[in-house]
Order: C-alpha cells, then sequence, then structure tokens
C-alpha cells in the first residue's frame, strides 16, 4: 500500500529525516515510535503532502505522490489525524463529516447515511446535531477520527490518537483501530507514545531516532531490542 523510500527532509541545517525507508502491505498496521524530535510527525508530514521531501520517494500503490499537494493526497486514498483535531468549531458533527464530500457527486442521503454511520460508531450520534466546539477534547479527537473514514481511505495516518484522551475512548479507538485493517480496508500507520496499545494493534513496528530508523520488527523483537532500550532507557 505504502512504500516511503531513502526519505529525507532538512529544515535550514537541521536535518529532520536522513533516509528513512519503509513500507506497508495492504489492510496491516504499521506502529512508529521514537522519541520527541525522532522525525515521526515530519514524516507523516510528507506523506500526506504538508512538507515537500528534499529528496527521496513516497509511492501510494506503487504511484508516487511526490509534489502532489494535499487535497489531491486526499483524493488519491490518504487519510489523516493530527496531534490538536482540527474541526471547524462553529459546524455541527453532522457538518464536519460532510466536509470531505464538497466536491464529490454523492447524494444528500448518501453523505447523511455515511456520516450517521461513523458518529454511531464513534458513539457520538447523540450529538451529531452539536457544534464541535462543545466537545471535550477526546471526543473532538472521535469526530475527527470519523471525517477522515468517511471518505473511506486506502491509507490512514494517525498522530497521536490516544494523547490526551481518558481511558474510556482511549479503549473505543483501540477498537476502532482494530477493525479498520479488515471492515475498512485500509492501512494503518500508527504513531504514539503509548507502547501497550502499538505493540497490540501493529502487525509490524519502525522505531525512529534521530531522523532514522533504528529498529523494525514484530512487538517481540521491539521490546527486547538493545537499542531500543538506549534510546528510550538511556544506556
Amino acid at each position: 500500500m505504502l512504500r516511503v523510500t531513502d526519505l529525507t527532509k532538512t529544515f535550514g541545517g537541521l536535518k529532520a529525516l536522513g533516509g528513512v525507508s519503509l513500507h506497508i502491505p495492504e489492510k496491516r498496521v504499521l506502529g512508529l515510535l521514537g522519541m520527541n524530535g525522532s522525525g515521526k510527525t515530519t514524516l507523516l508530514n510528507c506523506i500526506n503532502g504538508l512538507y515537500e521531501p528534499s529528496s527521496g520517494d513516497i509511492q501510494l500503490q506503487g504511484t508516487s505522490l511526490l509534489g502532489l499537494p494535499t487535497h489531491k493526497i486526499a483524493a488519491r486514498g490518504v487519510g489523516r489525524t493530527f496531534q490538536v483535531p482540527k474541526l471547524f468549531p462553529r459546524m455541527t458533527l453532522l457538518e464536519n463529516l460532510a466536509a470531505p464530500f464538497t466536491t464529490g457527486d454523492a447524494s444528500d442521503a448518501e453523505v447523511y447515511e455515511r456520516s450517521a454511520e461513523w458518529l454511531n460508531r464513534v458513539e457520538l450520534y447523540r450529538l451529531r446535531h452539536n457544534y464541535a466546539e462543545e466537545l471535550s477534547g477526546g471526543q473532538q479527537k472521535l469526530v475527527e477520527l470519523a471525517r477522515m473514514m468517511v471518505a473511506q481511505p486506502k491509507l490512514v495516518l494517525l498522530d497521536e490518537p490516544f494523547a490526551g484522551v481518558n481511558p474510556s475512548l482511549a479503549l473505543l479507538i483501540i477498537r476502532l483501530i482494530e477493525a479498520m485493517p479488515e471492515r475498512d480496508g485500509c492501512s494503518v500507520l500508527l504513531v504514539s507514545h503509548d507502547l501497550t496499545s502499538v505493540y497490540q494493534l501493529s502487525h509490524n513496528i519502525v522505531v525512529l531516532h534521530e531522523g532514522r530508523v533504528l529498529a523494525e520488527g514484530g512487538a517481540a523483537e521491539i521490546r527486547s531490542n538493545p537499542d531500543v532500550i538506549e534510546a528510550y532507557l538511556g544506556a
């Protein structure tokens, strides 16, 4: 589904990414770990077009995304959530979820049906006529997740979906992510500092350190990797 090859990104004299390569098969979850400043969010920003990579390539199903603006990358099937939810605060939840349909030809009935389905899945349908600004931070993350998923993306980029979320909402988000590969047919790139959730959800894990891939493997392999332990805990 996604192949990143030798990706670099520099900001002046700072090299945020120093030749990152990774791939995600179809209907799989790849966990992305790393300390603050390791390049995780920079990588997501390059994939969905917020940043232009300095070099390297990003391919979605064999087709390069380089040079495309964010809306065209989204139209090709890349969805994205952010550490801090980016909703339209003075629009209702239904209006927020209708936003991805503004450039398509879906009927009003189809827009409502898909929006209602996802508001039910995130357990917020009862608040469908509330403004987004009236929700808690965790609820706003659920709405942002639902708004991304109504567009039926092929690849989902999740940036710290559990940050600032209470335990009950975090469990709901975990269930939603678990269902994405099979029920929703998409691949997931999951960035989180919640190691337990990443270990539970990911088919494979990549660890970034200072803009480079430090380790890659399954949960058990990553847990016991001495380089990863040193990077997180010190020598």
